[in-house]
């Protein structure tokens, strides 16, 4: 079935190329073993631009928001924001998010995570979209999102030497805080990466949360950090020398053969 962009598939498994080891998150009463608990209600869409499947997202049609997307970051091809040109999907639709005055149209997938242009564009539907209290897209948020990325940059260099990192990011849906009467405000946003990097011979990983409210201001970071590593992870797993200059947080490396992704890092 096709939905302008993207493509309703059946399973996870049939655009698990973004996936490592093609594994899908667990996510508590959605996804289990990388099995869809409610098939009528979550859908996976291969999402789709210019014949090319560039993410995965899992869709919650009841609150028309996504529950997560997952991307395989492959590094950025130039720099800047494409132009806007939103792609409507059969779930919300863009007066939805028209003139609310509070929430922004907020990317799960952001758009600077995209190795082309292409890649870029393709974050533009709103099956990718949710809710987010503008000040906190903007800020924090914003804030983390460069910071993951900057790290993936400088540390995620797979066996070929290219760079390659696994994110996941989604939303716990509000139990009732509803936009024009459609579309759900989750009350929390979440996202995990993690890769594998050759130069150190380590498993890099890092989650981390925030509710989504405005960011209270002169606060450096709206955002915690999980530390949800099982104890006989977090005794081998150290934080020693994995950051960049723009980042006040701390992201776990593990040796080689402790694999620390995908399903132990949990969401909240």
């Amino acid at each position: 079935m096709r939905i302008f962009n993207s493509i309703l598939v059946k399973s996870m498994s049939d655009c698990d190329h973004v996936l490592l080891e093609g594994t899908p998150p667990q996510i508590p009463g959605v996804l289990k073993g990388g099995k869809i608990l409610n098939q009528n209600r979550y859908k996976p869409i291969c999402q789709t631009y210019r014949n090319k499947r560039r993410f995965v997202t899992l869709y919650d049609i009841k609150n028309r928001i996504p529950v997560f997307s997952a991307y395989k970051y492959r590094g950025v091809e130039g720099k800047g924001r494409p132009k806007k040109h939103w792609k409507i999907d059969h779930q919300a639709v863009d007066t939805d998010f028209r003139s609310n005055g509070t929430f922004d149209r907020g990317h799960v997938i952001p758009s600077s995570y995209g190795s082309t242009e292409n890649d870029k564009r393709s974050t533009f539907t709103l099956t990718n979209i949710v809710p987010q209290a503008g000040s906190f897209n903007k800020g924090s948020w914003n804030r983390m999102e460069s910071c993951v990325r900057c790290v993936m940059d400088k540390y995620c260099t797979n066996s070929s030497g290219f760079t390659e990192g696994f994110v996941v990011t989604g939303a716990q849906p509000s139990s009732s805080n509803i936009l024009n009467n459609r579309v759900n405000i989750p009350s929390t946003l979440w996202t995990a990466f993690c890769c594998y990097s050759a130069d150190m011979n380590v498993w890099i990983a890092s989650a981390h949360w925030g509710n989504n409210v405005p960011d209270v201001i002169h606060l450096l970071l709206l955002l915690q950090h999980l530390v949800t590593f099982p104890k006989h992870l977090s005794l081998k797993c150290k934080h020693p020398f994995v950051y960049c200059n723009i980042c006040p947080i701390i992201f776990y490396v593990c040796p080689s053969n402790v694999i620390i992704c995908p399903s132990n890092v949990m969401c909240p």
